[in-house]
């Protein structure tokens, strides 16, 4: 050895389960053996004597866990960063540690009061001592990455841990010399794995099982071509002598019931400065501003979820709360990430949910060509139903045709922005990819409120979701004033109706509606239709007599001789014309000039010769019917109703209606506060609300 290696041991004299801070201590308070732990930690420790020198730091009253010193910092060369401990039980050693450390001529890295990080078990060098794998998820925060490879002149590696067993890195990760590592890849997540696999050959990863990661395998100590750990199976043991390790077993369980090992009982305190000094990290933070009702509305901490969740950190900067109901609150938040790919995939979710990029960090949106028609670059941003803005050459521009899962072409030339489909693509079209330069409009200060003075002149929702526990009558109520509103205003609503609602006797009410003017486009598929025609002609819907409630003989042809009979006549309108069809839904649309579109599918019997089995134009007849709408009425029909969802933007209202509780939730989880799901039968949603209309018209006729 070239020079000799150092440890920092804490005798176990106080060492005891007091508290819980990790899963381990479940359990385990005040069951531990003093003597049992004391021998196993001679033994530990005399195991290092015979490789290495071992110094000893005092244990204190109160603080049971400082024989974990591994814990305390992280030494590198005579620089030492003292640790920020995150459980407040723990927080008391850090006093201890930085006199112990300073007293021995260590300069002293100390970070923020706040910024939780907790040394060498988040923190491990690989043995050639050229980066610094640094983990976060648990007890470090990512926001000290950067710290860390300023004031170590170092490359740091951040990795994600996510199984709360493995809440230090080094249960669950340990480099090993010449440039081996033994680690748990299901502790980590999918892009740290990505990471090591990137950094790491194949040939030096030695994937630990679940059984030997519960072991604390991981938590080893390597010096040179000696492993030094609790407990190993064959298997592994096998794996590392292969490699040209040793393996030295010596019994820990004492420790492991506090959730620590060989590793965390250890701190090496003579790792050399990295031969390179060049502070290095791909970690990468960006300024949002939240504005609304962040509080109430859960939207802050959603916000925060989803950062978190996808692998990044937050640091509210600012926080103001409105101090009354219908004040808003704003809140300024630094978003980190470990790489620029996770950072902008966190930043798109948020802008989302309506954050926009601080001032000082916009930037023009990001734009690539297409090379290949119809397909888009591969990180591509994908739209939302809300109205978006992108930054063209220093200005903000509205996103033009706004629809779900779209992407946005820009022309700089002309400044102007559109949402299309992949198949649209062009050529050399300009997308823009990633989230820089692009935020969505919101209504930060808009709060519906049901009832109340307003309920007579504007439409009110209750909030997005499902309107099970509610009265149904109140909501039809209120969708009854909004209806009613947008026909006087010469606005248009939009039906999206299933077979279901020609089964359940709906049909009459529907073709009401149709007559008095409150629908001004019929989206659906081939099945309502003939349903409806079936009904229209012969009585039934799918041979079952609607008035009688039993079958009819030979009625299991009648959808089929509906559909022979307007195939005959060449289409609908045309059996309106030549009055062989005289009444129903579509009868009622082509007399009063309300356009339809029907989607065909791979189960259509006939079909009708209005149905349009292209897809590509179905959609398109669609996109063209709901252009203008105020108001969506989904009737009973998933499948239509999320086609029609999902190219419907923000602003537009939409109703559910769905005896199963599962459509209307997808529906509702769409994210806009301007859709509400009810759970009912659609026959008695339709019928509740054509009574509701015809009182009102009654009221207008009295009042006039």
């Amino acid at each position: 050895m070239s020079r000799k290696i150092q440890f920092l041991v804490c005798p176990p004299d106080l060492y005891s389960v007091d508290y819980v801070i990790n899963p381990w201590m479940e359990g385990n308070i005040h069951k531990t053996s003093p003597a049992l732990a004391l021998a196993q930690w001679d033994g530990l420790v005399k195991i290092l004597k015979h490789h290495a020198e071992v110094e000893e730091i005092a244990p204190q009253p109160g603080l049971p866990d400082m024989v974990f010193t591994a814990n305390a910092g992280l030494a590198v060369g005579k620089k030492f960063a003292l640790s920020r401990f995150l459980p407040r039980e723990r927080r008391g050693e850090e006093p201890y540690f930085k006199k112990w450390f300073k007293k021995q001529g260590f300069e002293i890295c100390e970070l923020p009061p706040d910024l939780p990080f907790e040394g060498a078990g988040d923190a491990l060098l690989d043995r050639r001592g050229e980066v610094l794998w640094a983990g976060y998820g648990f007890r470090t925060e990512l926001d000290a990455h950067p710290w860390i490879a300023r004031w170590l002149n170092v490359e740091v590696l951040s990795l994600r841990l996510i199984d709360p067993r493995f809440y230090h890195l080094d249960t669950c990760f340990c480099p090993l010399e010449r440039g081996y590592l033994l680690y748990y890849p299901q502790a980590l997540d999918a892009y740290s794995n990505r990471l090591i696999e990137q950094r790491v050959p194949e040939e030096k990863r030695i994937v630990v099982s679940e059984a030997d990661a519960a072991r604390f395998a991981c938590n080893a100590v390597n010096i040179e071509d000696k492993v030094i750990l609790s407990q190993v199976g064959a298997e592994l043991r096998a794996r590392l002598e292969a490699g040209g390790f040793q393996v030295i077993e010596t019994p820990l369980g004492e420790f492991i019931k506090s959730g620590g090992a060989a590793k965390c009982l250890t701190l090496r305190i003579t790792e050399p400065e990295p031969p390179r000094r060049k502070a290095k990290t791909a970690v990468q933070s960006r300024e949002l501003k939240l504005e609304g009702h962040l509080l109430d509305s859960g939207l802050l901490e959603r916000a925060l979820d989803l950062t978190v969740q996808s692998g990044g950190s937050f640091q509210i900067l600012h926080f103001n709360l409105g101090k009354q109901r219908h004040s808003t609150s704003n809140a300024d938040i630094r978003i980190s990430a470990p790489s620029e790919i996770v950072l902008d995939r966190i930043v798109s979710q948020m802008i989302e949910l309506g954050a926009v990029v601080a001032p000082q960090d916009e930037e023009d949106a990001e734009l690539k060509p297409t090379t290949q028609l119809g397909v888009a670059p591969d990180d591509f941003l994908s739209t939302t139903i809300y109205p978006t803005e992108v930054r063209v050459k220093g200005e903000w521009v509205r996103v033009q045709d706004q629809r779900m899962d779209g992407v946005i072409v820009v022309d700089e030339k002309q400044k102007t922005a559109r949402c299309t489909l992949f198949r649209y693509l062009q050529l050399g079209d300009r997308v823009v990819v990633g989230s820089k330069g692009v935020r969505t409009v919101r209504k930060t200060d808009s709060r519906e409120v049901p009832g109340g003075s307003q309920a007579e002149h504007e439409f009110s929702f209750m909030g997005a979701g499902v309107s099970s526990e509610r009265r149904v009558e109140l909501t039809v109520d209120q969708i009854a004033w909004d209806m009613r509103r947008i026909r006087q205003q010469g606005g248009r609503v939009v039906v999206v109706p299933g077979p279901v609602v020609i089964h359940t006797g709906g049909g009459e009410h529907l073709s009401w509606l149709i007559r008095e003017g409150y629908v001004h486009g019929l989206l659906s598929g081939n099945a309502i239709a003939v349903h409806d025609i079936e009904q229209s002609l012969m009585g039934t819907s799918l041979g079952v007599d609607l008035k009688m409630g039993g079958s009819v003989e030979g009625g299991h042809r009648h959808h089929l001789k509906a559909i022979n009979t307007i195939r005959g006549c060449g289409s609908i309108a045309k059996a309106v014309e030549q009055g062989v069809l005289t009444r129903g839904v579509f009868y009622d649309c082509v007399k009063k000039g309300v356009p339809f579109a029907l989607a065909g599918s791979i189960r259509d019997d006939g079909p009708l010769p209005d149905t349009q089995m292209d897809l590509i134009k179905a959609q398109e007849e669609y996109s063209q019917l709901i252009k203008g709408a105020e108001l969506i009425l989904m009737l009973s029909s998933m499948l239509h109703s999320i086609g029609v969802g999902n190219m419907t933007p923000a602003g537009v209202k939409l109703v559910c209606v769905d005896i199963n509780p599962a459509v209307v939730t997808k529906l509702s989880d769409r994210g806009s506060v301007e859709s509400i799901g009810i759970v009912t039968d659609v026959g008695l949603f339709l019928n509740l609300l054509t009574q509701r209309l015809q009182k009102l018209q009654g009221t207008e006729r009295e009042g006039a």
